[in-house]
């Protein structure tokens, strides 16, 4: 990329490669998350938590008063 620059060939020396270390880095990190995903990924997307219904928040419907039709 910056290969015919002096400035960049002085900060590499001075610094060191950083773009390339970071590049290195990232594809490293991608290949850990990819194998870590491998188990999940071939057994397909886990089912939803089922959550219990706490006992009070239960709304049932009583029976009508006498002489209503449910209108």
């Amino acid at each position: 990329m910056f290969q015919d620059s002096p400035i960049y060939d002085r900060l590499v020396a001075e610094r060191g490669d950083i773009p390339t270390q970071v590049r290195r880095e990232a594809e490293r990190v991608s290949r850990e998350v990819e194998f870590a995903m491998q188990p999940l990924l071939s057994t397909g997307p886990a089912p939803a938590p089922v959550r219990p219904v706490p006992q009070g928040s239960v709304w049932q419907r009583g029976a009508l008063p006498p002489g209503s039709q449910g209108i």
